[in-house]
């Protein structure tokens, strides 16, 4: 149903990390923001994910702008920590978001933005905000033969915990931090689990001798790139060794020099390596094709599973909503730049670079001020 459109400076679309950083920083310069969010509460996506998720990232660099994580959480934030923390960031900023509202398309209008909404409530503003962040849509590839196998197949996303998998032979296809994670989890938990890695990984420890990698990683970023690759390259030989006897190739290129260029984080590993090593968990290259019973690997091994989990990745779905303004994005459909130029000024997108040291929260955080600043003194 068609609506009067609601006047304002600013929208801010998303009401995750990124839109509760923006709307927070805004209101600490005076700006109020209006604030749609697809989902039912802030956090959304927080909320639906895998119930043993916890930060890879340390608390100290993983706040919000002006609200710091409350001094008794662990070190590593767990995710039902992380779902009461946006909350309480909402709550201290005066952010209410309008739930249940999604953007539809995102037009120019006498020199703003009008934004209109699948429920045909429509916004006009100066400035719009997207944050709706980088995985918005499953990747769901098909395989041939695909159609005649009897088991279960999912996407990581619709993943909670390993107990509708206890005694059953499960394939967990790519091996990012999700699938390694979720591999892990249903290894603990009485699952019979196998990851399917098709391209080489790169891994890290997300502690040695009681120091984050995230640390290392934003102090090696100061360094000259051609040095800290070098280090980097070195510090994984040293903590994680070869791993090619277990089926897992590992890049020529250094973990850093992949998250700058390739804006592929390495795997943080938690415990997924050494129940490969000790063969809890099998590893196998990527799948040739689906049988009725199960998979048949490029290496031509067929076995049987009961389940496969596509950890396989997400779209970013950002661009389309432009039409017919263009929204530079890279190989992964995400935006190239936080400010928007040109046809697309008063446009920012906070919370899709993927490639910095110090992870992604850190970033928003970073993000999330500037964008304030430029909005504000606009």
């Amino acid at each position: 149903m068609e609506t009067e459109p609601v006047h304002a400076p600013v929208l801010v679309i998303g009401a995750g990390p990124a839109g509760l950083a923006v709307a927070g920083c805004l209101a600490q310069r005076g700006v109020r923001a209006e604030v749609i969010e697809r989902g039912e509460a802030v956090g959304t996506s927080w909320r639906n994910h895998y119930r043993r998720l916890h930060l890879h990232t340390v608390k100290q660099h993983s706040a919000l702008p002006h609200l710091p994580f409350p001094r008794e959480f662990p070190r590593y934030v767990p995710r039902e920590q992380v779902v009461e923390y946006l909350a309480q960031y909402a709550r201290r900023f005066d952010v209410r978001p309008a739930f249940g509202e999604e953007a539809e398309a995102i037009t120019r209008v006498d020199g703003g933005w009008q934004t209109r909404c699948r429920s045909g409530r429509t916004f006009v503003t100066d400035a719009v905000v997207m944050a709706t962040g980088a995985n918005q849509r499953p990747q769901m590839p098909q395989f041939r033969g695909q159609a005649t196998y009897r088991g279960r197949i999912l996407h990581s996303e619709a993943y909670r915990d390993a107990q509708p998998f206890a005694g059953q032979r499960v394939l967990v296809v790519g091996m990012g931090n999700t699938g390694a994670e979720i591999a892990l989890d249903l290894a603990q938990n009485g699952a019979a689990a196998t990851l399917s890695v098709r391209s080489p990984v790169n891994v890290v420890r997300r502690d040695v001798l009681g120091r984050p990698v995230q640390v290392t990683s934003m102090l090696l970023s100061r360094l000259p790139s051609r040095i800290a690759d070098a280090i980097a390259l070195k510090f994984r030989q040293w903590t994680i060794g070869d791993l090619r006897p277990y089926g897992i190739e590992m890049p020529a290129i250094s973990p850093l020099r992949q998250l700058r260029e390739q804006g592929r984080t390495p795997v943080i590993d938690i415990g997924t390596i050494a129940l490969v090593r000790s063969g809890q968990i099998a590893v196998r290259p990527g799948i040739e094709a689906f049988t009725e019973e199960g998979v048949r690997f490029r290496d031509g091994r067929q076995e049987r599973f009961d389940a496969v989990i596509l950890a396989t990745g997400y779209h970013a779905d950002v661009a389309g909503l432009f039409r017919p303004v263009q929204v530079p994005v890279d190989d992964k459909g995400l935006p190239m730049r936080v400010s928007g130029t040109g046809e697309l000024a008063g446009v920012y997108f906070v919370g899709y670079d993927i490639r910095q040291a110090g992870g992604v929260l850190r970033t928003i955080g970073l993000q999330a001020q500037s964008v304030a600043r430029q909005i504000a003194a606009a």
